[in-house]
């Protein structure tokens, strides 16, 4: 049966990733659409990051807190080292001073 299940992502994998292939041979000219896919992978991605972020630590409290100095570190414009750095350096304090209290 493990097989079977297999089998059937195996062939769905394949069709998502040849469907499109085929059946849009032409490229794309249509402005709508092209903006659309445009942001398709920034919000695959951060379906996948935002639930992981929230709860990979011991405290809601703390995750949202590293959360929010990421998002202040990278609106300006910081490196991706000093933002990862800086967001993880806030979860520790933070969960740090959650244990205090």
């Amino acid at each position: 049966m493990i097989y079977a299940y297999i089998a059937v992502m195996a062939v769905t994998t394949y069709l998502i990733r040849m469907l499109p292939l085929t059946l849009f041979q032409k490229k794309i000219r249509n402005r709508y659409i092209r903006s659309f896919l445009y942001y398709v992978p920034y919000a695959c991605l951060a379906a996948m990051t935002f639930p992981a972020i929230l709860y990979s630590s011991a405290s809601m409290y703390s995750a949202a807190a590293g959360f929010l100095v990421a998002i202040v570190l990278s609106l300006r414009e910081k490196s991706l080292l000093t933002v990862a750095l800086s967001a993880c350096g806030t979860v520790f304090v933070v969960e740090r001073i959650l244990e205090l209290l």
